[in-house]
């Protein structure tokens, strides 16, 4: 299959469909991590994921992850666990270090971080978080900061790019308050990229690459403008 190889001198990407016939979807190499291509590449579908041994590598999978956020399940465990769990949820308090924990909090089903929050991924999402693009939610016990997520708001919809947790249950309750808050603001997918049971636990399902495509032509009408910061500006 062919792996389109970018450059910096704009922002163009190859058509998703080139990346099924990738199992992984995987679709171009290089470019940069600048604020306009990322801009670019969410809009298009696409998204950056890599190591720091690495290229820049962007990927389409097909089936997507998503999550209707208005249809978030709560199991009954996890409903008794929000009222007796004396956590405190908030929104963009700390976006910096809920990105560094992401990349150096080690994950159950692996032996180390998750190297591919390279230093360069950090930076190039703070620049996002800077300029309102990208957001973060935060959870605390004890004035500690034991889980949250991170990601970019456009338009209608929410395109998630990692949790992590240090307590029992934090990234979901990170996931629920997230599904929530977006719902009531009028949001309309959360893009959880691809399956974890964690995220099928919470109602995330695969949809096809076709489906995905036209959640974003109908919902980021706002450009790279976002109900977020509509919402919280009003």
């Amino acid at each position: 299959m062919p792996v389109y190889q970018l450059d910096n001198d704009d922002y163009w990407f190859p058509p998703v469909s080139e990346a099924l016939d990738d199992p992984q979807g995987l679709l171009a190499v290089g470019g940069d991590l600048s604020v306009s291509r990322l801009l670019h590449a969410y809009q298009c579908g696409i998204f950056p994921w890599f190591s720091d041994h690495d290229p820049i590598l962007w990927w389409a999978p097909s089936p997507r992850m998503v999550i209707n956020p208005h249809q978030i399940h709560i199991s009954k465990s996890m409903v008794k666990v929000i009222r007796k769990t004396p956590f405190i949820v908030t929104f963009d308090h700390a976006f910096e270090r809920v990105v560094k924990a992401c990349g150096s909090t080690p994950r159950a089903d692996q032996t180390s971080a998750e190297s591919w929050i390279t230093q360069d991924m950090q930076n190039a999402y703070t620049q996002l978080y800077r300029q309102g693009y990208a957001h973060s939610v935060e959870v605390w016990h004890g004035g500690e900061l034991v889980g949250g997520l991170y990601g970019v708001a456009l338009g209608r919809m929410f395109f998630g790019e990692s949790m992590f947790s240090r307590a029992d249950n934090a990234s979901k309750i990170a996931f629920i308050h997230l599904a929530q808050r977006i719902a009531q603001w009028g949001f309309v997918l959360i893009d959880c990229q691809m399956h974890t049971p964690h995220l099928a636990s919470l109602g995330a399902q695969e949809i096809p690459m076709a489906e995905f495509e036209n959640y974003l032509e109908q919902n980021l009408s706002y450009g790279v403008d976002s109900l977020w910061d509509l919402v919280v500006q009003s």
